[in-house]
């Protein structure tokens, strides 16, 4: 893929995300359904020229996630990822008993 300026890591997707999902899917592993190649959502290409967010494989370009938003409803499309491997969140704790 050649170099294009135009667009942020993939740490541009972490917010929006992070309004859909609990975890930071920055960290999270993504499997390119393209190129096969593995490697966190932080390293996407994102442009986010358009109506939403696009984040596409640093490797092969493929689209990996679309998210748009309005003021009401969230769109995502998470098509070109194969698999998308992400930390669970430690079982919330009980306050201590007095």
């Amino acid at each position: 893929m050649t170099s294009d300026p135009h667009y942020l890591d993939g740490n541009a997707l972490g917010g929006l995300l992070g309004e859909v999902f609990a975890a930071d899917l920055t960290t999270a592993t993504a499997t390119c359904a393209g190129c096969g190649s593995v490697a966190p959502v932080a390293v996407m290409h994102v442009y986010v020229d358009a109506p939403g967010a696009v984040g596409r494989c640093a490797t092969c370009g493929i689209v990996h996630v679309r998210v748009v938003q309005s003021a009401e409803r969230t769109w995502l499309d998470l098509r070109g990822i194969r698999a998308l491997e992400m930390p669970r969140l430690p079982p919330p704790t009980s306050p201590p008993r007095p």
